[in-house]
């Protein structure tokens, strides 16, 4: 499909076309001339992008029913992406994956940031999970899936159609096998020399965040012979990790036995369910629950949920975030360490951190901040879009 025989939308004069042409991945509706016409463009159409002097700008992906009007796929005289173009989207995507890990479990395709705008591919092995959270991908997922298990080979491909953007897009929730069958049982994911178990189909997401290796991997050089509590641990990311290094013990603290469960399989997987100790509860009554009981331990990471999903939640977010550090830093032995984390992108790294720092004050410690850590290189940062830079890790000694 050549790019006259696509519909054509207009910037207002107001809009910043230089940031398009810089690069900016997003066109709100408010920057867009709109009317009956474009108004009733199906959602997921690729379209061409001028500015308001009709100079061709970029193809872009519409739907008029997101607050995100336009997102930018590719110059203005491309082509509408067809199989060939995933293909080679997805075969640039996977040449630096494969130069950076050893096995095939990371997130493949991260949105905007690999050329595919709000659309996520994270790999377990043979199986791939798609989450096409805009429009466009889940009009053309068809393609899409044709040309991944072309360029890596997988047998399975799943569709995951939860998560708060899908909603934002309009979209529905019904996953789907696109290709090969699905798993039906927990697949096993080595990482950081921890063996853990991802639920590809009834667990969180894709199944497992894969963005806090990293972040996994300095936790375990604080980890050798300590006593670690793991809170919001989902299937047991720090605490499976700081066992691997050498942990004591780690006690993995969450909401959902489903996921605890899954921790205590990948414990068990790894020959160390003698250290492992699991608590379903609420984790600010747990913490709660623990300081009363006197509980202290060398190591104490939180990772919880995003408190601060967007900019109307911030402020309720960073009181969460300071409580949640006030909380665990009381738990923290003298001369431990407390990690701290945070995957909301409404909050920036400096009012996280004044949030955290207040918190630890506020239980009456003193902490210097030895590290901060982000997302894997699995999930780069577009320059453009601080969305995408949304993961912080805080570690502090006390």
């Amino acid at each position: 499909m050549s790019t006259s025989d696509i519909p054509v939308i207009r910037l207002k004069p107001k809009a910043n076309a230089r940031a398009i042409r810089h690069g900016a991945p997003w066109v709100y509706d408010n920057e867009v001339v709109t009317d009956r016409r474009t108004k009733g463009i199906a959602p997921g159409t690729v379209a061409l992008l001028e500015d308001a002097e009709r100079a061709p700008l970029a193809l872009v992906a519409v739907n008029p029913n997101s607050r995100i009007f336009a997102r930018v796929l590719d110059e203005a005289g491309a082509a509408a992406p067809d199989e060939a173009w995933f293909a080679a989207r997805i075969s640039r995507a996977l040449e630096m994956r494969e130069r950076l890990f050893d096995a095939p479990y990371y997130r493949l395709i991260h949105a905007e940031a690999d050329g595919l705008p709000g659309a996520v591919i994270d790999r377990f092995g043979d199986t791939c999970v798609v989450q096409p959270n805009a429009a466009w991908a889940d009009v053309l997922i068809a393609p899409l899936v044709a040309a991944l298990v072309r360029v890596t080979g997988c047998a399975n491909v799943l569709k995951s159609a939860s998560g708060r953007a899908r909603g934002l897009e309009g979209l529905d929730d019904v996953d789907a096998v696109m290709a090969g069958v699905a798993p039906d049982a927990p697949v096993a994911v080595p990482m950081n020399g921890a063996t853990y178990m991802a639920d590809l189909t009834g667990g969180q997401k894709t199944g497992l965040f894969y963005d806090q290796r990293p972040n996994h991997a300095f936790a375990q050089r604080l980890a050798k012979g300590a006593r670690v509590l793991d809170v919001f641990s989902h299937v047991g990311g720090f605490g499976l990790a700081a066992l691997a290094a050498g942990a004591q013990s780690a006690l993995c603290v969450d909401g959902s036995q489903p996921a605890l469960d899954l921790a205590a399989q990948g414990a068990e997987a790894g020959g160390m369910s003698d250290r492992f100790a699991a608590r379903k509860g609420d984790a600010f009554d747990v913490m709660t629950a623990l300081a009363d009981a006197g509980e202290t331990f060398d190591v104490v990471i939180c990772d919880p949920p995003a408190f601060a999903p967007n900019k109307q939640a911030l402020e309720a977010g960073l009181r969460a975030y300071e409580r949640v550090a006030r909380l665990a830093a009381g738990l923290v032995n003298e001369g431990g360490y407390l990690g701290l984390c945070s995957c909301s992108h409404a909050a920036d790294l400096s009012k996280f951190r004044q949030a955290s720092t207040r918190g630890i004050g506020r239980a009456g410690r003193k902490g210097t901040l030895i590290h901060t850590g982000y997302a894997g290189p699995d999930h780069p940062m577009h320059p453009q879009l601080a969305e995408s830079g949304y993961l912080k890790a805080l570690f502090y000694r006390l």
